[in-house]
């Protein structure tokens, strides 16, 4: 499975990269090295052909006469993941990227290998390398900051997304995909305040954006404020997308909090079935030990637990559950 992995991967690279290469020979002749050229030329042809140990030979010969060319060391890397030898190209491209530290493919395809390997922190150090070098190369462009945003994100790398995505309304003040994200950084440093005030501004630039309807009104519901407000946020995404697990949780949670357990409890049980999540079985497991059905609270409390081990507010409930029953 891991080989079919790297051959498709393999695969994209080739077919992507390989014929650019036939566009950049000119490097060569600006050297006036014709015997160079002659190698690298006959490098691709022999590649184009088939026979990659002769395009290897060729390649080494030429990095022979031209140690430092940034194009041949990525020509030799495809040629070694032609040959599924990974470790050869991860050195080839360590190279390439010594002989032009902006460049962005050899940091993106170094990406995917040390991915294939399962070395996670260098697969995610080059991802970060990739686009950050893309966005100096192309500043103004947002979706790649926008990228690098999300890759800070899922590294719980606050600062650094925050300053991502302030970098896209510095570029363009409209966009709010970038406001809503923000919000959401907010929200995980903790500040309910500036989090509310960048998803009314998601809102103000897009109204009908779902997600943002749906956070702004579940955050009233978890904050106890609001309700009537939050309804009708949290009614507006479900217009948009009905059904929506998350949104179809929000709405029981909220009946959950003004005391409509038999509205909460018909709402969460479709949730369920729309979404596996630790959060809404947890929810569901409230309710029906709220309407006093301590099996159904129980078993979906463990529910919640098998989809989050770590859980320690639906562990706390289980471990309290036979003095709250002998109440």
């Amino acid at each position: 499975m891991e080989f079919l992995k790297i051959k498709k991967q393999m695969g994209v690279f080739l077919c992507v990269v390989i014929p650019s290469f036939f566009s950049r020979i000119s490097f060569a002749a600006e050297k006036k090295d014709i015997q160079c050229l002659t190698h690298y030329i006959t490098g691709l042809i022999e590649d184009r052909q088939g026979d990659t140990e002769r395009a290897i030979s060729e390649y080494k010969e030429t990095l022979r006469l031209d140690p430092d060319s940034y194009v041949v060391h990525i020509s030799l890397a495809a040629a070694y993941l032609k040959k599924s030898d990974i470790n050869s190209a991860i050195e080839e491209l360590n190279l390439a990227v010594n002989c032009n530290p902006e460049a962005v493919e050899p940091h993106s395809i170094l990406a995917i290998l040390y991915s294939l390997q399962n070395k996670t922190d260098l697969a995610n150090k080059e991802y970060e390398l990739a686009i950050k070098n893309a966005s100096r190369q192309d500043p103004k462009n947002i979706s790649l900051y926008k990228t690098l945003g999300l890759f800070y994100l899922r590294q719980n790398k606050l600062p650094d997304a925050l300053a991502a995505f302030k970098l896209v309304i510095e570029t363009d003040s409209n966009d709010g995909e970038a406001y809503f994200f923000i919000a959401n950084i907010y929200d995980r440093m903790g500040d309910r305040k500036t989090t509310e005030d960048y998803l009314k501004k998601t809102l103000q630039l897009n109204p009908d954006y779902a997600e943002a309807l749906n956070y702004l009104g579940y955050m009233y519901v978890q904050d106890g404020r609001e309700l009537e407000q939050a309804e009708s946020l949290i009614r507006r995404a479900l217009k948009i997308d009905p059904d929506n697990g998350a949104y179809i949780d929000s709405l029981g949670w909220l009946y959950f909090k003004k005391g409509m357990l038999h509205k909460a409890r018909k709402e969460l049980e479709r949730a369920v079935t729309l979404l596996k999540d630790p959060e809404v079985f947890e929810h569901l497991g409230d309710v029906f030990f709220k309407l006093g059905d301590i099996d159904k609270a129980r078993e979906n409390w463990q529910q919640s637990l098998s989809l989050d081990p770590n859980r320690e507010t639906v562990k706390k409930k289980i471990s309290q559950l036979p003095q709250l029953i002998a109440k």
